[in-house]
């Protein structure tokens, strides 16, 4: 089943997000991890999200012990990169520049991260000769 990266909502995210942080976890931990605390009411909250996460193909159960453990089955930068795409087509009739240049023009980039930009779009070019 292929993956549409708005399906996936903020509160899933933030479960992917403790899984790609920490590694594999049990309902118990990511309740933890992402809640603090909880009652059955976060627990069952949680579950239904890692059921729904497992549907999209975006975590893994394993089934082997009596406490099941999740672990995320798509990588960061590749959801980011789906998303990525979904935005610039969506809104830029499926350019990235307009991104891009909002990005790099916008506000939020440090020296460091535009020296970090330059650094890769060398090296891609490097590659491509």
């Amino acid at each position: 089943m292929k993956l549409n990266p708005m399906d996936v909502t903020e509160a899933e995210l933030a479960l992917l997000s403790a899984l790609w942080d920490h590694g594999p976890a049990t309902i118990r931990q990511l309740v933890d991890r992402v809640y603090g605390q909880g009652g059955a009411s976060v627990y069952a909250t949680v579950q239904k999200l890692l059921e729904r996460l497992e549907q999209k193909g975006c975590v893994d159960r394993d089934r082997s012990e009596s406490v099941h453990v999740f672990t995320a089955s798509v990588d960061r930068s590749e959801l980011i990169g789906r998303r990525l795409r979904a935005v610039a087509d969506a809104l830029c009739g499926g350019s990235l520049t307009p991104l891009l240049t909002h990005l790099v023009e916008g506000e939020g980039m440090s020296q460091a991260e535009r020296k970090e930009l330059r650094t890769l779009i060398d090296r891609l070019d490097r590659k491509k000769r």
